[in-house]
């Protein structure tokens, strides 16, 4: 954040000298590692200004979620909280020794579940939004946008404005006119020292379609906030997997660095309840300095929050047990009919906070995703949910020693002429057979002759080896092994070399294939047609893909899918496991003599015998390592550090 945003946020601590100490507590902060606040929408707004009622709704949250700052909201879907209200919970709030912000969502209400934004080019809609926020600034220095600022409408005004553009080009150059002069502006106008944050939702794909962009937009904010919301993938319809609660903290921590003032989760679209717990620590593990809880109301109900399907790791020690939660709840009134979303949130975060400080700043292969780019759209988060630790990166990592280009990466003109520069430094570079189609005929036959062919084959046995005489069947006897359609790649024998191979009606075709140029090596990783049928790969399989992508690096794990890695510099790393059962984790370290220690315990992990052979490592001789097998609960994570 900007100092003069500092400056505030430290005079507000200061001030708490002078509070009873309860209020002292919440603004100091009740946690070592991050800060806590919870947004408040407009209706809960009006809900605080009223004495009649606040006092018990504050009692449920504070006794539940620690927070020390609360987002005030004073408009949301056409409605307005007055300058009465605002100002009456304002002040119940600051009594309490609460930090608070403004927060506005500028939308409206939409039906069926679609999300309606305002028309930018309708006057009176206009007017209203700049109404909105100028009633906030006088209020507030301090104000965050709720991630509904992009545009959706396509009216007829919007359709003259709009010309012979595209409704991307159009919706970016408008964006940054209501940017400009409806919210900042605005704002200003009527308090000069007020600072606009923009928080960016999750679905960052997509963003350039809609009128947000991450280029020019966060340097036009005071700061930027993250949506880390990934909810369930299978009944939400954005699909997004666990990974990306930790993955987008990253990539916007690259996009501002230092400006990106932590993240943002919220109850809905979980069918399980250590979903949400799963958000919040991922978003930690991210390094959020801050994390929002969305909203009040879910903290403020009375309602017991919904355990969800979890009976096949109900009785399990999972890192969120549910019955140890219930042993801390204390209701609050006769009202209270069990613990809340609060009490989720408070106990999840203490479980975090204890092993937060332990962890150096993140690392990963990088990624390389340019601004207003889509293709292989969040392919990164699926290779996450498999265990790659991946930091993603808008600027082109030029120099890194490993690094992943999906098909985003085709929309920068000079790629090409980047690749070849990483190669001839002794880089590997992994390509995706979707950056592969968009580079053809682009220059990229100057460095490797492959082809996306643009036919696909439907693979259902995998092999790893190289040559005549090596051939590792990895398939899992036990498993039923389903056919997956793959794109198939044409390559010439003898110059390029498949590590990783699938086979159908006696035909092997590439999944893994690497390329020698100059000192350093590209590969290509074919990308199933569907993404998440890389969770169908056999064990082994996804460990020949860790095992490449992963080579020069601290470790790697040997594991079935939707096992995570979060790795930093300071030799620790955190597995976690989004499986419903017991898991089998093999931990790879590089190098002979290596000691692993169980973080949260104090305790060594025992080593044991690297096994010979070749199995799923390399097809050649696997390089020195010190390997440990752990088991890790469902829906868990584990914390380590290297020695």
């Amino acid at each position: 954040m900007r100092k003069s945003v500092l400056a505030a946020l430290g005079a507000a601590i200061l001030g708490a000298a002078a509070l009873a100490p309860q209020a002292q507590a919440a603004a100091q902060g009740y946690y070592k590692n991050f800060r806590v606040a919870v947004y408040i929408t407009v209706d809960s707004t009006k809900r605080l200004a009223d004495p009649k009622t606040r006092e018990a709704e504050f009692d449920r949250v504070e006794s539940q979620t620690h927070f020390d700052k609360a987002y005030l909201e004073d408009y949301r879907n056409n409605d307005f909280a007055s300058d009465a209200q605002l100002e009456s919970a304002k002040k119940f709030l600051e009594s309490k020794g609460i930090t608070v912000w403004g927060g506005i969502t500028l939308a409206m209400s939409g039906s069926n579940g679609q999300f309606e934004t305002f028309d930018y080019e309708n006057p009176a809609q206009r007017a209203e939004c700049k109404e909105a926020v100028e009633r906030e600034a006088r209020h507030f220095d301090h104000i965050i946008l709720d991630d509904f600022f992009f545009y959706n409408t396509k009216s007829d005004l919007d359709i003259a404005a709009q010309g012979k553009k595209s409704w991307t080009q159009y919706r970016l150059e408008k964006m940054h006119e209501v940017a400009r002069d409806l919210v900042i502006g605005a704002a200003k106008s009527v308090n000069p020292r007020a600072e606009v944050v923009i928080k960016y939702p999750n679905w960052y794909e997509h963003f350039q379609g809609l009128g947000f962009d991450l280029d020019k937009g966060p340097e036009m904010f005071a700061g930027i906030y993250t949506g880390t919301e990934t909810r369930d993938p299978k009944v939400t319809d954005q699909g997004l997997q666990q990974y990306e609660s930790y993955e987008i903290m990253r990539y916007y921590d690259n996009i501002a660095p230092g400006r990106n003032g932590g993240g943002w989760v919220d109850t809905y679209g979980t069918t399980y309840v250590d979903r949400y717990p799963e958000q919040l620590w991922d978003t930690i593990f991210g390094k959020a300095k801050q994390i929002v809880l969305f909203n009040w109301i879910a903290a403020a109900d009375p309602q017991e929050a919904p355990k969800g399907d979890r009976s096949a790791w109900a009785d399990m020690p999972t890192s969120f047990n549910w019955n140890d939660m219930l042993r801390s709840y204390k209701p609050t009134s006769a009202e209270d009919q069990g613990p809340g979303w609060g009490q989720v949130a408070g106990y999840a975060l203490h479980q975090v906070d204890q092993v937060a400080g332990d962890l150096g700043n993140p690392i990963g292969i990088w990624s390389y995703k340019p601004y207003q780019s889509h293709g292989e759209d969040f392919l990164q988060n699926y290779l996450g949910n498999i265990g790659i630790p991946i930091e993603m990166t808008p600027h082109f990592p030029a120099g890194k020693k490993n690094v992943l280009l999906t098909r985003e990466a085709g929309f920068d003109p000079q790629l090409v002429s980047e690749i070849k520069a990483n190669l001839k430094a002794g880089g590997n570079v992994f390509i995706t057979s979707g950056l592969l189609k968009a580079l053809q005929n682009k220059g990229l036959e100057n460095i490797v002759e492959w082809e996306n062919t643009g036919r696909t084959v439907s693979l259902r046995n995998f092999y790893a080896g190289a040559g005549t005489s090596t051939r590792l069947a990895l398939n899992d006897p036990k498993a039923d092994n389903p056919a997956i359609p793959f794109p198939d790649i044409h390559f010439y024998t003898n110059d390029s070399w498949d590590v990783l191979r699938g086979e159908a009606s006696d035909t092997s075709f590439p999944i893994l294939m690497l390329n020698h140029y100059s000192k350093g090596t590209l590969y290509l990783l074919d990308i199933p047609e569907n993404m998440g049928d890389l969770y169908k790969l056999p064990e082994a399989a996804l460990n020949q893909i860790r095992a490449y992508m992963l080579q020069d690096f601290p470790l790697h794990i040997e594991a079935p899918d939707h096992v995570a890695t979060f790795a930093y510099d300071n030799n620790t790393f955190v597995l976690e496991s989004y499986r419903d059962t017991p898991t089998d984790v093999k931990v790879v370290l590089s190098g002979k003599g290596k000691k692993l220690v169980d973080v949260q315990t104090g305790r060594p992990v025992a080593e044991v015998p690297v096994e010979p052979g070749t199995q799923g490592r390399h097809w050649y001789q696997p390089p020195p390592s010190s390997d440990f097998s752990v088991k890790i609960e469902p829906h868990s994570f584990m914390v380590f550090r290297i020695e």
